[in-house]
């Protein structure tokens, strides 16, 4: 029985390409043959990477690939879930993240996720403010657990870039996040870096509860702003994003165009 449940999960390893990528193939290939059904929950993360033999951030790598071209779907406190409908397109990320050095791709992260939380003060419900917030509770709670801290710190980042409800935004971030997670692991062995990432997201969700953009987006430009400045990959000054007027915000509709 084990035995034909480890070729069910049984990888194809290709050296030319991310092991993410694979792990989403096997996915999809299982979703195809039925033996994960439309509506369907999927194994958690744990069981996953325990039949496949790798990394459980491998797993959420794939999975969170698959939910951004509309294949999963995540219900909180439940698990991961097949949609019940297809997707209407297939929306892969605008390019392959590849050969680009940490600061190029944070660099961008700033720029994309400070335009996010400028989005998703305006965007944002009060109860989709709430989401963000339990985000950042679980990330609290996580202790030094460095798997269950990576996991809400990408939730709460994840839930305020869906918030700006911009799709292409969306696209474009997923994609650079990945490609950083082994980095933001390790960055939580920091002594005292959870605890001021926390602070730094309670600050990022009083802005989002006050409808207030520009206070949203320098928030989230100083909390992203440290982590840059430790990158090691830096030749020159830092960048400085940091810094904002009261007249600098554009005036951002109250909803996406459809």
């Amino acid at each position: 029985m084990s035995t034909d449940r480890d070729r069910t999960f049984e990888l194809t390893l290709d050296a030319g390409r991310p092991l993410p990528d694979v792990i989403a193939d096997k996915i999809r290939g299982l979703i195809d043959s039925g033996h994960y059904r439309p509506g369907g929950r999927l194994d958690n993360e744990t069981e996953l990477a325990r039949n496949m033999k790798v990394a459980r951030s491998s797993v959420r790598t794939a999975l969170q690939r698959l939910e951004t071209l509309e294949l999963l779907e995540v219900k909180r406190g439940l698990g991961w879930y097949v949609r019940r409908t297809p997707p209407s397109t297939a929306r892969p990320g605008l390019f392959e993240v590849g050969g680009y050095s940490a600061a190029d791709l944070f660099e961008l992260r700033i720029g994309l996720e400070g335009l996010a939380a400028s989005l998703a003060a305006v965007r944002a419900s009060a109860a989709e403010v709430e989401l963000v917030r339990k985000w950042n509770t679980d990330f609290r709670h996580a202790g030094e657990d460095r798997d269950l801290l990576l996991e809400a710190d990408e939730g709460f980042h994840l839930e305020i870039v869906k918030l700006s409800r911009n799709r292409l935004l969306l696209d474009t971030y997923v994609p650079i996040v990945e490609r950083i997670r082994e980095w933001r692991y390790d960055s939580y062995s920091g002594r005292g870096v959870p605890l001021r990432a926390a602070r730094e997201h309670d600050k990022i969700i009083r802005y989002l509860n006050n409808d207030d953009p520009g206070g949203a987006r320098a928030a989230m430009n100083s909390h992203l702003q440290r982590l840059y400045d430790e990158l090691p990959d830096l030749v020159e000054e830092p960048l400085d994003s940091t810094e904002s007027w009261s007249d600098a915000e554009p005036q951002w509709s109250g909803a996406a165009i459809d």
